[in-house]
């Protein structure tokens, strides 16, 4: 099959083609015909599988096959929600790559910028909008944007919509469109809270999956290596180091690790740079930057800012630190062998873990096979820690292992990473440190603060 038997329009076939793509993929070949019947469509695919062009070359083709609006400021009628900045500037791009010969405006955006540069750009009007929940609804509440002539609404990896805790947003986001439209669910994995969703918000759907449930890729050697906790940085040093590995993509669940992997890294002469939620988007942006044209070797992530990650032949992802949720194991190595690259996922893993990996397992219904480097054997004598995660931190008032940056965020995310939302500064409720001053008093004047007399 070719992308010339899908009914696409020649000027959206000319940018495909000046992209490199020849043939559609499974979900795209599955997917597009559905979208352009104007049938609703719930989707499962793992990244890589080429999900977004699957989505965004229908959805093009049904703005302009439509007759276009009345002169004026153009209505939003197409909007496309992502969890993290990093996916919706990626879906962004490909919109824009798509749409080079349409009169077509899109947009996207996303918190931890200036606001205001967004409001302007929504005011000349645009068709196509990428967002994430959160600045939507920011702008929508400020009068920049109006939902109500949309057409097509996409939702984009649902499941990490759901993990990180956007349920309430997508209700509130659902609440201001119009009834008659077209909907469209893209999602790695097709859980209970997945069902319940779709059964809310799409109508006699088509069902398209070109993934099992909970499927790690096939095309990705997977590996487990037992070793103990301290020497875990030690072994990935060595094993980039003579396996001269040049682009390798490390999982941490904390931000807080993620810093202090990279750090340590660079210490062992292997360039590295962190990327997760307290990052400003400029410096994630440079960092991903820099992995990609081969300037950065080892790029040390949390789960939630990985997302969105688009790198072709990656061949390198390392569990440094198993994922508190089974699933996001099969996003982690998802990462590579994409399309029809080969992968190798391998997972570092010490005492405190099995039970992580067991969970991983279960999901995977097999065992992931055990690797072994002589001079890294497990040492017997010391117990398993357990993991605490950000709720049980927070209720028992300790700073955990992280620092303060433990995986649980204000809206649910595993990773250690925030969503768009949670990153945007805050007023804090106290001075923070200990050369902050007090809010001035009546009489306009600061009170210095006073050190606590030590014990």
């Amino acid at each position: 099959m070719s992308f010339d038997s899908l009914g696409l329009n020649a000027d959206i076939l000319r940018a495909v083609e000046e992209q490199g793509y020849r043939e559609p993929t499974p979900i795209q070949s599955q997917a597009i015909p559905v979208v352009l019947a104007g049938r609703d469509l719930m989707a499962s695919a793992q990244t890589g599988t080429g999900k977004t062009a699957g989505f965004t070359l229908p959805l093009l083709q049904r703005l302009i096959d439509k007759q276009p609006h009345a002169k004026g400021r153009r209505p939003v009628r197409a909007l496309i929600l992502t969890p993290t900045r990093e996916l919706a500037a990626q879906i962004g791009e490909n919109v824009r790559d798509y749409s080079k010969y349409l009169d077509i405006r899109s947009l996207v955006v996303f918190g931890g910028v200036s606001i205001n540069p967004q409001m302007m750009k929504l005011r000349s009007g645009v068709d196509v909008l990428v967002a994430t929940p959160g600045r939507l609804l920011d702008l929508e509440h400020q009068n920049a944007v109006k939902l109500d002539q949309v057409e097509i609404l996409v939702l984009d990896e649902a499941d990490r919509m759901l993990d990180m805790g956007f349920i309430h947003d997508i209700r509130r986001v659902l609440a201001k469109l119009p009834a008659r439209r077209q909907n469209l669910l893209f999602s790695a994995t097709f859980s209970d809270e997945i069902k319940g969703l779709a059964e809310k918000l799409l109508h006699n759907p088509e069902e398209v999956s070109v993934a099992r449930r909970n499927t790690a890729s096939e095309q990705v050697t997977q590996h487990v290596h037992f070793v103990d906790k301290k020497r875990k940085r030690e072994l990935l040093s060595q094993m980039i180091g003579e396996g001269n590995w040049q682009q390798v993509l490390v999982f941490t669940r904390t931000k807080h690790g993620a810093n202090h992997l990279a750090e340590q890294l660079g210490k062992d002469g292997i360039t590295a740079a962190a990327i997760h939620g307290n990052k400003s988007q400029g410096a994630r942006t440079r960092a991903l930057a820099d992995f990609k044209n081969g300037g950065v070797r080892v790029l040390v992530a949390t789960d939630i800012a990985a997302r969105g990650i688009d790198i072709e032949e990656l061949p390198h992802v390392v569990n440094y630190e198993l994922p508190n949720v089974p699933e996001d194991y099969v996003h982690r190595i998802g990462r590579t062998g994409r399309a029809a690259a080969t992968g190798q996922a391998l997972s570092l893993v010490c005492v405190d873990e099995h039970k992580l990996l067991r969970d991983i397992e279960r999901v995977l219904k097999r065992e992931v096979p055990r690797m072994a480097i002589p001079g890294y054997e497990v040492d017997p004598t010391i117990p398993a820690e357990p993991i605490v995660n950000g709720r049980q931190q927070q209720r028992g008032g300790g700073r955990g292992n992280g620092g303060g940056q433990g995986q649980g965020q204000r809206r649910g995310g595993n990773g250690g990473a925030s969503s768009e939302r949670s990153n945007a500064p805050r007023r804090p409720s106290r001075p923070q440190g200990d050369g902050a001053a007090k809010p001035a008093g009546a009489n306009g004047r600061r009170r210095p603060v006073r050190k606590p007399v030590s014990a």
